[in-house]
């Protein structure tokens, strides 16, 4: 089975860098972000620089893990190959473990640009340690969004999976304080905000590198919305299932 694993993960990610486009936007988008924005107005400062570091890194995580995910699901029940994978004897498993490995692997990928902009370019700082405890985080926080991408790709069309999940991202990334800080926001998105599942991401994610007290309620609301994302990938892998099998 680990085998199965591994030669999936491998296909989908050789798959990917062959259309480069999507991992490049996903990367260069934030660290363009940093250069026009962090840089200029907070970069001096060395708290703000390393909360918006964090912010941006996982706004391109996110981005690979929602709108690349949903697309490229979408897209392969769409070819004849898929289906065919289906029927085989060891089942949708390997596929899916396959699939979000490759996912992680392009988020991990994402975030470098970022990173660097804010080593080179910002007075961000930050321990080894909480260096990497962020990054597993980012890794832990992105597992809800992809979930959601899940959902998207198996319910809706490749055309259709391309405009709900940029219309849903762009707006979570937003209420959720990654481009913004959560202070500064209308007093209307600032009630809102707790409740989508970025701005407990985030919170995490300031709270393990800059040594912020994290909002409890966006954190429950982050585990409320990873449950119900889960439950309706899975109800949308089914569905499909049924749909063409049965």
């Amino acid at each position: 089975m680990s085998s199965l694993i591994v030669a999936h993960t491998r296909y989908l990610l050789i798959e990917q860098i062959r259309v480069p486009i999507g991992i490049l936007a996903g990367a260069l988008f934030p660290a363009v972000s940093m250069v026009a924005f962090v840089v200029p107005f907070s970069g001096d400062d060395p708290k703000a620089a390393t909360m918006s570091t964090a912010s941006l890194m996982f706004f391109g995580a996110m981005s690979n893990a929602l709108i690349g995910l949903s697309i490229n699901v979408a897209q392969d029940r769409e070819l004849p190959w898929n289906p065919y994978l289906r029927t085989l004897p060891a089942g949708p498993f390997p596929r899916f473990a396959g699939r979000m490995l490759s996912t992680l692997a392009v988020v991990l990928i994402s975030v470098v640009p970022v990173l660097l902009v804010a080593v080179f370019f910002t007075e961000a700082t930050i321990t080894l340690p909480r260096l990497l405890l962020g990054l597993v985080a980012l890794i832990a926080g992105v597992i809800p969004f992809a979930l959601i991408g899940l959902f998207i790709g198996y319910l809706l069309t490749a055309k259709a999976a391309i405009a709900v999940s940029q219309i849903l991202f762009f707006p979570m990334a937003i209420l959720g304080g990654l481009l913004l800080p959560p202070t500064i926001l209308p007093a209307f998105i600032q009630v809102i905000s707790p409740y989508v599942p970025t701005r407990g991401v985030a919170e995490l994610l300031w709270a393990i590198t800059s040594g912020t007290t994290p909002d409890t309620v966006a954190l429950i609301m982050l585990a409320v919305w990873t449950v119900v994302a889960a439950a309706a990938a899975t109800w949308a892998y089914r569905r499909d299932e049924g749909r063409r099998f049965s």
